[in-house]
């Protein structure tokens, strides 16, 4: 099969610090520049990674980064012949999407901090295409207390964000994860965009992994889709992605491919969430090829094309694999495998 041109393939390199000593963990984080050469370094029959998406937080990148420190940034990365895509924002650090005055004005913050480091690298000519990755940052249980006014707060703060990111030229993407308030289903994660109301600036971001525990009700069993003796067969996991992905698709602007093992983790009945595993984990329930279609396919399983790069999204892996060059030859082969079956030529 001839080499499709697009979606790119790209990298995520924040699993270098995603359970690690920054972040609570007891492992060493992994600096950016060794993420950048395990990800440069990885190649499968003569194809490479084309680029990387970044997290804008210490250790890897300070979100008070100079124009300068960004033209450096951006000529790093451009130098092992890498792009740069999409950036997540550290809002959780700074405040919430549902809290007060003060919370709100910090999360917001962050995003103006970001979606300034997002156009510059435009500038630099290191970013072509991606989008700013944001979060409620709040707690699904506190969400609890007051569904609606809480969505409709959540819904504010992603507004003000959205017009900050609009006169930058950019756009954000709340990611579908079961663990953020507002945005712990399917149903709440499409009350919310509709709430907000900017198709075009404030989209969603679908990570395989997490993504598709939205079927298992894990964080809101009353919009759970499989039903309760589900044991994965594959016609109800079919059936359910299907309602799933008809729902997110045309509010999707950003695509993760991932692994997972089918799991919620977490403490009573709300803050799950998901586990990624390595692409060849044998307890992995996802097919990465064939299930990363319903994302990339539409209604009619015609190739959408709305995404120009698609990333990998790894977490919480010991430094051991990691730091294995093969690790992101796999990575790089299923992402080959996924883009031979739903990309398009240039």
């Amino acid at each position: 099969m001839p080499q499709n041109n697009y979606p790119k393939l790209h990298n995520a390199m924040w699993p270098g610090l995603v359970g690690k000593k920054s972040m609570g963990g007891t492992e060493p984080d992994l600096a950016l520049d060794q993420m950048l050469d395990l990800t440069a370094k990885a190649e499968v029959n003569g194809v490479k990674f084309d680029g990387v998406d970044l997290f804008l937080g210490s250790p890897h990148l300070d979100i008070n980064i100079s124009d300068d420190g960004l033209k450096a940034l951006a000529d790093k990365i451009r130098g092992r012949g890498l792009a740069i895509g999409s950036l997540v924002a550290p809002v959780w650090f700074f405040g919430n999407a549902m809290g007060d005055d003060a919370k709100r004005a910090g999360w917001i913050d962050c995003v103006r901090k970001s979606v300034r480091i997002a156009q510059k690298l435009r500038e630099f000519g290191a970013r072509p295409y991606g989008i700013v990755r944001i979060d409620s940052a709040a707690s699904v249980k506190d969400w609890d207390a007051d569904p609606k006014g809480n969505t409709k707060t959540i819904a504010k703060t992603f507004r003000e964000a959205g017009r900050i990111a609009k006169d930058h030229g950019e756009r954000l993407a709340a990611e579908g994860e079961i663990c953020w308030a507002g945005m712990h289903s399917w149903k709440n994660m499409v009350n919310l965009l509709e709430e907000v109301a900017m198709p075009k600036v404030v989209g969603f971001q679908a990570d395989m992994s997490h993504t598709h525990l939205y079927i298992l009700g894990a964080n809101a069993e009353q919009h759970r889709i499989v039903p309760k003796d589900f044991h994965w067969e594959p016609g109800a996991f079919h059936q359910a992605m299907t309602k799933l992905t008809k729902a997110m698709r045309p509010w999707t602007i950003d695509f993760h491919v991932a692994q997972n093992d089918g799991t919620a983790y977490g403490s009573g009945s709300h803050e799950k969430t998901g586990r990624h595993c390595l692409i060849g984990d044998p307890k992995g329930k996802l097919n990465i090829t064939r299930d990363s279609g319903y994302w990339l396919r539409d209604d009619k399983g015609k190739v959408t094309k709305k995404m120009k790069h698609i990333c990998w999204d790894g977490c919480m892996f010991s430094n051991k694999v990691m730091l294995n060059q093969q690790t992101w030859n796999d990575v790089l082969a299923g992402m080959i495998e996924v883009r031979n079956n739903h990309g398009w030529a240039a």
